[in-house]
């Protein structure tokens, strides 16, 4: 396409820093750049410690683990996210049990979760869509009446706030994607954080496949051995000097980014007012990375209409997530608790327009001019 919907960050550092894992002999994991992406992580969120992992998927994975969840354990999330979020839990022996979304940030709908908890009920996990925060202060309140854990999918929440907190950094776990499709990229990665320090030896364990052996080289153990359940859940160092190439130009890409979220906005603002279209939205005490811009059609059929008209000007635009409880493995393993009375309505909607680092404005007006085009908005 001539217009892409992503290309992955580059900054022009990924090589040298690549160059200098090579020359130096060190190319495995927990190496010195994933140290330094590690305090990069902690510095920006405030967190207690952050551990660079393979991918958010595994991320998840390692939260469920430190969260002992079991078989016959439930777990609260929304349908409207990436199998990565139910998988992790799926996985465990537990069930996932659905709530509706909120239609205005696409959001769990945070009103619908105390509702869905029971006895069974170890975990409440709120997927921050497009970087824009969940009401956390209520399920935080939840989660401490109930006892319940939060692990909060901040996969698209790099750099994203609420309430001045960072998107990862409020619940017991944080995950992050490092993925290429993310506003900051490692090819494949991610990153576990975690808000109190009495996880960190066990994730430090379950991370370097259930062993001691991170722990014997800082010197906190005087043998290496397995010490529990775990897999290799730490990437390359290669990969994680890649990372740190663009987190450390961070501010740069953000602000890049944002500013084509508001181009988008402000060009697009018109046929919102005209109700041809809704953009997104993003409440006030949110500050959003613009990792991606969206717009909802009227329904499927006119998103499909736009979806081909994209196309045959040689823009890609994504259609998003097919809500999980209506896929084959949703049937099996989880429940949707209430009605369903906005998430596969909305998912259907939904659109998402080519966003990413160095977008140039000539190729973002040139998709605006095609979106008012198939409206015939003049």
């Amino acid at each position: 396409m001539r217009i892409n919907f992503n290309v992955p960050p580059y900054t022009g550092h990924e090589f040298e820093y690549i160059k200098e894992c090579v020359e130096n002999q060190k190319i495995c994991g927990d190496g010195p750049y994933t140290a330094k992406d590690n305090e990069w992580i902690e510095k920006k969120t405030g967190c207690a410690k952050a551990l660079l992992t393979t991918s958010c998927t595994h991320a998840t994975e390692m939260s469920a683990i430190l969260c002992d969840i079991k078989e016959g354990d439930e777990v609260i999330m929304p349908s409207y996210t990436f199998v990565s979020t139910a998988n992790a839990f799926v996985l465990r022996g537990a069930k996932v049990v659905f709530v509706d979304i909120r239609p205005d940030t696409m959001n769990i709908d945070e009103n619908l979760i105390e509702a869905a908890i029971t006895p069974k009920t170890r975990a409440i996990v709120p997927v921050h869509y497009a970087g824009v925060g969940c009401e956390m202060d209520t399920i935080m309140d939840i989660a401490k009446r109930h006892n319940l854990f939060v692990i909060e999918d901040a996969a698209q929440g790099v750099m994203a706030t609420y309430k001045g907190k960072a998107l990862g950094a409020i619940g017991d776990f944080g995950n992050y994607s490092f993925h290429e499709t993310k506003n900051y990229s490692m090819g494949e990665g991610g990153a576990l954080l975690m808000r109190d320090e009495t996880y960190v030896d066990n994730a430090i364990i379950i991370r370097e496949k259930g062993t001691n052996r991170t722990l014997y080289k800082l010197g906190k153990v005087d043998k290496y051995s397995w010490i529990m359940p775990g897999s290799s859940f730490l990437p390359s160092d290669m990969n994680a000097a890649y990372l740190y190439a663009q987190l450390q130009m961070a501010e740069e890409i953000n602000n890049d980014r944002m500013d084509h979220w508001n181009r988008y906005y402000e060009a697009l603002r018109p046929l919102q007012e005209k109700g041809l279209i809704e953009l997104p939205y993003v409440p006030e005490h949110c500050t959003h990375n613009a990792h991606m811009f969206y717009i909802k059609c009227k329904d499927f059929e006119e998103r499909k209409g736009l979806i081909d008209h994209l196309l045959a000007n040689d823009i890609l635009p994504a259609s998003h997530y097919v809500p999980l409880h209506s896929s084959k493995a949703g049937l099996i393993y989880s429940q949707f608790h209430g009605e369903d009375k906005y998430t596969t309505k909305e998912s259907e909607r939904l659109l998402r327009l080519p966003m990413y680092y160095k977008l140039t404005n000539d190729d973002l007006d040139e998709v605006v001019m095609r979106v008012k085009e198939y409206y015939k908005f003049t």
